[in-house]
């Protein structure tokens, strides 16, 4: 059976699955990077995984993968298939591409920015199916963003388009670790959420899920908490709106887990700000922690349809 290999690179751990042609899951492992043993090792676990996925299904499939797609975070270029930089990773500029159909024994294989590919599969099978313009932002760590154009999401002239996060949403505020201070990631992610919230209730444990928990009982520092972070994260939206007029809002990552607690203010703050602009639709995303991994098989899917079609016109 024709299929491609898909692979999402975190920060610790790797997501993996063979996709079928109609996007059907046919294989699904999961294997830690082993950063601790530094950025060399990391690259060697990820040949070695994408290598025993091509086994299996040789094995078990009939043939090996007709191609493999694969999600990475930090910097990359797309185009030249190099992971530019990744903190949480270690590396710098990893030909990660050609080393990856080296591996797999010539296959072609698509390199993608890890935000970016969750969103070009929120847009296309998730939140965002039927969207010809959405954005794409997930709440963890930190805020990222993806930007959907009639089923591809746009990287930008160098790979940066998205970086809402780092959009200034209270100039002279917190610095950032990009230089800026005021950046919305240091008020709205899910890391600024628990940093608060860990000071304000004197628990070094206490995170966002249970600054959400406490709103919802009513507790006076985690409502005025969350009420700034949802105050910040709509001024940051509605710029985001101003300039690329999106049909769909997408929110994801684990500050969105909160359900209501987080969506309903989070449209009314959005509803507003708005002054001549068309309101969008705010919606959770629909995928979790599989949309990177679908991502890279949509990746890998595109990149056998554009060599065939070539090959077709050729």
């Amino acid at each position: 059976m024709r299929h491609v290999i898909a692979l999402d690179v975190g920060g610790t751990g790797m997501k993996a699955a063979l996709v079928g042609a109609g996007g059907e899951l046919l294989h699904r492992a999961r294997r830690a990077t082993g950063r601790e043993r530094g950025p060399d090792a990391v690259v060697e676990s990820i040949l070695a995984f994408a290598a025993e996925l091509r086994a299996h299904g040789e094995h078990h499939l009939g043939e090996p993968a007709a191609a493999a797609g694969v999600a990475v975070p930090g910097i990359v270029d797309a185009d030249r298939g190099v992971a530019a930089y990744s903190a949480n990773l270690g590396w710098r500029d990893v030909p990660l591409r050609d080393l990856l159909s080296r591996r797999l024994s010539g296959a072609p294989v698509a390199l993608g920015h890890d935000v970016r590919t969750g969103g070009l599969a929120e847009g296309r099978l998730g939140a965002g199916k039927g969207a010809d313009r959405f954005l794409f932002v997930p709440l963890g760590t930190g805020i990222a963003g993806a930007i959907g154009i009639e089923g591809r999401v746009e990287a930008g002239a160098h790979g940066f388009a998205g970086e809402i996060g780092h959009v200034v949403v209270r100039p002279g505020g917190a610095p950032c670790p990009c230089g800026q201070a005021g950046c919305l990631e240091r008020y709205a992610s899910a890391a600024a959420v628990s940093e608060a919230w860990a000071e304000a209730s004197g628990d070094p444990e206490a995170d966002a899920a249970d600054c959400a928990r406490a709103v919802t009982s009513g507790e006076p520092n985690a409502v005025r908490i969350w009420q700034e972070a949802v105050d910040a994260l709509a001024d940051g939206l509605v710029t985001a709106l101003t300039l690329l007029d999106p049909r769909t809002i997408i929110v994801g990552g684990g500050l969105a887990e909160a359900g209501d607690t987080l969506f309903t203010p989070l449209r009314d703050a959005v509803r507003q700000r708005l002054t001549f602009q068309k309101p969008p639709s705010v919606v959770p995303a629909a995928l979790g922690d599989t949309a990177g991994c679908l991502g890279a098989g949509l990746l890998a899917w595109d990149l056998l349809d554009t060599t065939d079609r070539s090959e077709v016109t050729a």
